[in-house]
């Protein structure tokens, strides 16, 4: 199997999860629903969910799909898989609503517990970006991709970048930047926060707050592929995917820290 060609087709799929999305972003109505959890829902998370999960299944390699949007699966029957899809039809969804461009299409491949492929889509400004485990990741450039490498900073540097949510901040996560010297807040919705640790337009990312498998898969691999990494705060390893519970721990994003 090779991932890298297989990377290309799913970025094929969430441009067109994109497009799907872009027709509701630019209409009059939403038809903005409240999930059980209080999470807004659009008819445009739905919509692209359908069409990644149809042209997922249309694939030479077929694999079970877990998806924000889909019905649970059972972690009776999920602990077997080999491989999974992990799927965000539409991540930073309040950013949707809001019109402020900020949110992405993620999608990732996960093997026992790891990522090994991720596609991430922003349809608003049309980029692109893509990692494979052990192939780097990279950004469409015109025709091309370039690979991300960020320049790498030491967290005792000053004024470094701190990537923070535009819809979450918590005392906790308010305590860490505050540990930092002279840091720089840089708001940013959806997976967004992890690309620009990725391209080196800002150096950390803490996430003390609740978040989803699905929110992180995609963007994390490509975070690491670029050179930085996604650390949980209990354990201090990466973070790992198709657990019995599918919040992730609360986490800490770096791009490519150094000492």
């Amino acid at each position: 199997m090779q991932f890298r060609d297989f990377a290309l087709q799913v970025a094929g799929i969430a441009e067109k999860a994109g497009q799907v999305i872009l027709e509701v972003y630019h209409s009059a109505d939403f038809q903005v629903e409240q999930k059980k959890d209080d999470s807004p829902l659009t008819i445009a998370d739905q919509r692209a969910n359908q069409v990644i999960c149809d042209a997922l299944n249309q694939m030479e390699f077929k694999f079970p799909i877990i998806s924000e949007e889909n019905k649970a699966i059972p972690y009776e029957e999920r602990k077997d898989f080999s491989y999974a899809w992990l799927v965000d039809p539409l991540d930073g969804t309040k950013e949707f609503i809001k019109r402020n461009g900020e949110f992405t299409v993620n999608i990732a491949l996960i093997r026992k517990g790891e990522v090994i492929l991720g596609v991430v889509y922003t349809p608003v400004t049309n980029e692109l970006f893509w990692a494979v485990k052990g192939e780097g990741a990279y950004k469409r450039e015109g025709d091309d991709y370039i690979r991300l490498s960020p320049p790498t900073f030491k967290m005792d540097d000053e004024g470094l970048g701190v990537v923070c949510s535009r819809s979450h901040l918590n005392e906790e996560t308010q305590q860490f930047v505050d540990g930092l010297n002279s840091p720089n807040r840089v708001p940013k919705g959806s997976s967004l926060k992890f690309l620009i640790l990725a391209q080196g337009g800002a150096h950390i990312y803490p996430r003390l707050a609740p978040t989803m498998e699905w929110d992180t898969g995609a963007a994390q691999i490509i975070l690491e592929e670029a050179g930085g990494k996604v650390i949980a705060q209990d354990t201090n390893e990466p973070l790992r995917y198709n657990k019995e519970n599918l919040f992730n721990p609360h986490f800490i994003a770096y791009g490519a820290v150094r000492g």
